[in-house]
Order: structure tokens, then C-alpha cells, then sequence
């Protein structure tokens, strides 16, 4: 028996595994729902999404953007587009409930060992106090935040996902900073 072919360790793109997808190579699309779904569930949560919708809006995300895939050609990332999806569809959502952002959920957090409690508890408070000046944000101030805080998106490939300038991201993202140390301070 000869031995098993070694697996490449060279990661491949998301330009190839679209192309892949597109010449009918299922797991591709497997293996770029895997690489994102996190990322796209973490920026919903941030921007007021709830647990049962984050679930959802994440699985309408990658729906949409399989179905539009000749739409994306490239010229922004594959996790940008997906973004700029996420954020139409919460966008949506939010008009058509006509309710508010809900917070995120921030309990369940267990101790490290040899963590000081007092430390943690003010750590803990200042994530909630976080949290709860998101959800005061104006809409576009809080995407803007969570993509380039959360998601280390630089201000160009936030301009695209959200469909304004860099310049505007960037002031966006001035504001909504200012506001939030207002908050936590």
C-alpha cells in the first residue's frame, strides 16, 4: 500500500474557493462558511442583533451571498462583501420590527485561575458599560466601530461593506470612539 498523499498546508483563498464553488466543488462553500461564520455572528451580536437572530441572520447572510455570488468579482474581500450582506439584512430585520437593538449577553464568563475578582469585576462592569454604549449609537457610528474594533477591518474595506467613504468611516468611527469613553469614563 503506498502512503497517503500529504495534504497541502498552503492555505487557499477565497477567490479560489469561489471559484471552486462556482465549478461545483460543494465543500468550498463548506470551507468559506467555516473560515467567516464567526466573524459575521460576532459584527451581528455587536450591532444588537439576539442570540436567535444572530444564528439566523448569519445562515441569511451566506444564503444571499451564495445566490449573488457572480456579484462579488473580487475587488473587495470575500469577509468584506459577506459584511456588507450581514448589515443589510440586520438593517432590514431592524425596520420591519421597528424595535430597538438588544444588548449582548455577556454572562457565562468564568474566572482564570489566579484572577483577581476585583479586577474582573471592574473589567466586567466596563464591558457592560461597553455594551450598553453601543446599543446608544447611531447605527452606522456602531457598525463602523465593531468592523474596525472587532473586526480589524482597515477604513477602506469598511467603506465598501457599508456602502459610504473612507473618510466618513473613519469620522464615524471618531465619534462613535468619543462617545464611548464618554460612557465608560
Amino acid at each position: 500500500m503506498s502512503a497517503p498523499a500529504a495534504r497541502s498546508t498552503v492555505l487557499t483563498t477565497d477567490a479560489d474557493l469561489v471559484r471552486r464553488y462556482r465549478a461545483g466543488d460543494e465543500r468550498s462553500a463548506t470551507t468559506l462558511v467555516t473560515r467567516h461564520a464567526n466573524a459575521i455572528a460576532r459584527f451581528l451580536a455587536g450591532s444588537g442583533a439576539s442570540g436567535d437572530e444572530v444564528d439566523d441572520l448569519v445562515q441569511e447572510t451566506f444564503v444571499r451571498a451564495f445566490r449573488a455570488l457572480d456579484g462579488w468579482r473580487g475587488e473587495a474581500q470575500f469577509r468584506t462583501w459577506l459584511f456588507s450582506i450581514a448589515s443589510n439584512l440586520r438593517r432590514d430585520r431592524y425596520r420591519r420590527a421597528a424595535r430597538g437593538a438588544q444588548l449582548v449577553s455577556l454572562d457565562g464568563v468564568d474566572l482564570e485561575a489566579g484572577e483577581d475578582p476585583a479586577t474582573t469585576l471592574d473589567a466586567r462592569e466596563a464591558e457592560l458599560a461597553l455594551s450598553r454604549g453601543l446599543g446608544t449609537l447611531p447605527r452606522l457610528q456602531r457598525e463602523v466601530f465593531l468592523l474596525r474594533a472587532q473586526q480589524g477591518l482597515e477604513y477602506s474595506a469598511i467603506a465598501v461593506a457599508l456602502g459610504t467613504t473612507p473618510g466618513a468611516a473613519r469620522v464615524h468611527y471618531h465619534h462613535a470612539v468619543k462617545r464611548l469613553k464618554e460612557l465608560v469614563t
